[in-house]
């Protein structure tokens, strides 16, 4: 793999890396970078073709992508280009690319997000070297590449890695445009961040204020000519980002799919409000928010929780922060959703300070160096004279550090968000850790309190390691003895030659200093190990809970060190069983918690058989029941409600039009009837039995937007107009012992019912 290079000087003898070696031509310098790579390729391609489609949402938009142009400019969910994806379509591009070139499977789609993650690696290590030199670029591509968060997305069809590949290559051109006094480059630079907007919006923008600023006092050009470039900049990156929102918003409905998420049909809003502002604020602000999605949710996460609750209610110990330890496939207990001040969903707790170091989902995702970090931002600062223009040092000081705030910020305080996003903060972490070991090296050269900082320094972040594995019983037993017996050891060794100038030894204390780094990467070292010894997750999580979806990686875990309880395994592949979306290791999808697979079978072959000359195979609620089918089949599926369930997209009235033109002939809907209740209900459309038309309303209303909302209508008059399709056609007999949930039902809950509308057509 060839690295681009920029233009690199060797430090000032007075730069922190000169303490260190800082030629950027020794040999060996070369090999431990490329051992790193092969680090982060291993960690992020290891097995990757076992894990299936991981998130089968994101898998079936792509799969419809690839039928037609369409589709493919729109992102279109499904083939037949009813609802969109509720993300911007170039990171979904380029897994469709992959697909194209290797053939669509689960691997295919990850390998471009796999791959971005190890060039980001790449691309950190020059951003780094360049103002600190190599040691500070090796140790942050180090502590980058086994980032758990990290390895955990970019093994995962979630887009978030190819956004952090683009910010970094945004960053890079930062660098030059200072470097070279060239406009281009500052341009090349909006431009990157307008195409990390639309791979993930809003956000792209978290990095804005930093690279701003960066630009703003470390160019050498005047200060009015600065301000004018960075507003030519501002408009090329906002026209860059709004271009396609734009295009999809001015062509007419009529003539694309609707947008999900959004109650207003419109990829505006959903960029400035489901993926922009409620991403703050939480679910219940601004336009397309709906408390819909907030309660389908909640309902989704209340399951799964209570399916859990008898195989994990043994052997809770205590979390840090008072609170339920994360437990196998269980969400943390960390109180309701919320807004801002509330408990955040997906595991995300209460807002506040030290959220990222007390909340167990998010700290074992990306906690395990951030106070090295802030200690290396601090000693690097305060070694540091500010001077204008900003030198190469302050420059990446500035860069790094304030792009840790806005995410370390952003993330404190945010009320909806997946835990996976705190990928974002994985460079300015590993950038400042790699910066503050050679500073903090640098200070242990002097007498005095400043050559107390590096030992204490790996002292203090070990011990927050430790806090950190409290909540979890089984890794702590084994972890937390390692950890701190080379800690201390090397605080030993580095405090005894410090106190005693005489005796002290160049190569054992840089040996102890390895050690120390070393030390404290044990233990996010394996947090990413068992990421990869997991399955595929719906939702990218690190660690041994695998996420509130997975946990999988837990089971690998245990059965490597032989200390986890039957009872945790039991109750983690029950979890497993039911896990949203979730394909067994053939790469075959997973129907959401269906009975079995000859269920799911024989429904598909039922819809298959009597499809006839309609367009759409089968309506659905939402997404989390179509996906799978999409998957299979490759027809198209209609989300009635999008994602959720409670997007807007029809009425009574269009879903009428839509069955007498041949478009849709079957719907299953959540909340099956027994034969008797079929038998009322063929009674009812003769006008025999109003009152069981009612029940059946209110029963079925829930699943699409809540009772007496426009979904609930078209619930109604399905459930009038159609007739019920007998279970024993297109369910096994132990699907219906079991309930009738072949496909799991998406967020509606129940079992469920199909219906066939041939007769209205």
């Amino acid at each position: 793999m060839k690295i681009p290079e920029l233009t690199i000087q060797n430090p000032s003898p007075t730069s922190p890396s000169s303490s260190l070696s800082s030629s950027a031509t020794r040999p060996w310098h070369r090999w431990a970078l490329g051992a790193i790579l092969v680090l982060s390729a291993f960690l992020n391609y290891y097995r990757l073709n076992q894990t299936g489609y991981n998130n089968s949402y994101y898998a079936a938009g792509v799969k419809s992508m690839t039928m037609s142009w369409h589709n493919f400019f729109f992102v279109s969910f499904d083939p037949g280009g009813f609802v969109t994806i509720d993300k911007p379509p170039l990171g979904f591009w380029i897994q469709v690319a992959s697909a194209k070139l290797f053939g669509f499977s689960g691997w295919s789609i990850l390998f471009p997000e796999a791959l971005a993650g190890v060039l980001a690696v790449a691309v950190l290590y020059i951003l780094v070297r360049r103002s600190f030199g190599p040691i500070a670029g090796m140790i942050a591509a180090l502590v980058l590449a086994v980032t758990p968060v990290s390895v955990a997305t970019q093994r995962n069809n979630t887009i978030d890695s190819l956004l952090v590949f683009t910010l970094l290559l945004s960053a890079w051109a930062l660098i030059r445009a200072m470097e070279t006094r060239r406009l281009r480059w500052l341009l090349l630079c909006a431009l990157g961040i307008g195409l990390g907007f639309n791979i993930k919006m809003m956000e792209a923008y978290l990095v804005v204020p930093a690279f701003g600023l960066v630009y703003l006092l470390g160019s050498s050009h005047g200060w009015v000519k600065r301000i004018l470039h960075l507003a030519l900049a501002l408009v090329l990156m906002l026209v860059v980002s709004f271009s396609w929102i734009v295009a999809v918003d001015l062509t007419p409905a009529s003539q694309r799919p609707y947008v999900g998420s959004t109650q207003d049909n419109s990829e505006l809003s959903l960029a400035i409000g489901y993926n922009g502002v409620q991403r703050l604020l939480g679910m219940r602000f601004g336009p397309g928010g709906g408390g819909g999605n907030r309660t389908a949710r909640n309902e989704q996460n209340a399951a799964r929780q209570q399916a859990t609750s008898q195989a994990t209610a043994q052997s809770t110990p205590t979390q840090p922060n008072g609170g339920t330890p994360p437990q196998v496939g269980q969400p943390p207990n960390n109180g309701g959703p919320g807004g801002p001040g509330g408990g955040g969903m997906f595991g995300t707790g209460q807002a506040g300070l030290l959220r990222l170091f007390t909340q167990g989902e998010l700290s074992g995702q990306i906690a395990w160096m951030l106070l090295l970090a802030f200690i290396g931002l601090v000693v690097a600062c305060w070694q540091e004279r500010v001077r204008l223009p900003l030198s190469k040092q302050q420059q990446a000081l500035v860069l790094w550090g304030l792009w840790l705030l806005t995410t370390y910020g952003f993330f404190s305080v945010a009320g909806f968000f997946h835990p996976y996003y705190l990928i974002t903060m994985g460079p300015p972490i590993a950038a400042l850790v790699g910066i503050g070991l050679v500073t903090l090296w640098k200070e242990y050269q002097h007498t005095g309190w400043r050559g107390w900082l590096l030992p204490l320094a790996l002292l203090a972040t070990a011990a927050v390691q430790v806090y950190l594995l409290l909540g979890y019983p089984t890794q702590s037993n084994i972890l937390t003895p390692i950890v701190l017996t080379l800690s201390a050891l090397v605080a030993v060794i580095l405090g005894t030659a410090h106190l005693f100038e005489g005796i002290r030894v160049p190569s054992l204390t840089r040996t102890a200093t390895t050690i120390g780094l070393l030390a404290v990467l044990i233990a996010p070292t394996t947090w990413a190990a068992i990421t990869i010894m997991g399955g595929g997750q719906d939702l990218p999580s690190a660690g041994p809970s695998g996420g509130m979806f997975g946990g999988g990686g837990q089971r690998a875990f245990g059965r490597a060190i032989g200390r986890y309880g039957t009872e945790n395994r039991q109750g983690n592949t029950q979890q497993g069983e039911r896990q949203q979306g979730m394909p067994p290791a053939n790469g075959a999808p997973n129907f959401g918690g269906g009975p079995s697979s000859s269920s799911n079978n024989k429904l598909q072959e039922y819809l298959l058989a009597n499809q006839g000359n309609t367009r759409f195979l089968v309506a659905v609620p939402s997404s989390q029941t179509a996906d799978s089918l999409i998957l299979n089949t490759g027809k198209p599926v209609m989300a009635l409600g999008g994602f959720t369930g409670s997007d807007p997209i029809l009425d009574a009235q269009k879903v009428t039009t839509l069955v007498s033109n041949g478009t849709v002939r079957f719907f299953l809907l959540s909340g099956g009837r027994s034969n008797q209740q079929s038998s009322n209900q063929q009674s009812a459309q003769s006008g025999n039995n109003t009152n069981q038309q009612q029940q059946q309303q209110q029963q079925f209303g829930g699943g699409l937007g809540g009772p007496g909302g426009q979904q609930s209508s078209v619930t109604e008059w399905v459930t009038t107009h159609c007739s019920t399709v007998p279970t024993d056609q297109w369910q096994t007999t132990q699907a219906q012992n079991q309930g009738g949930q072949p496909f799991g039902g998406g967020f509606g809950g129940g079992s469920q019912q199909l219906y066939d509308c041939s007769k209205q057509a």
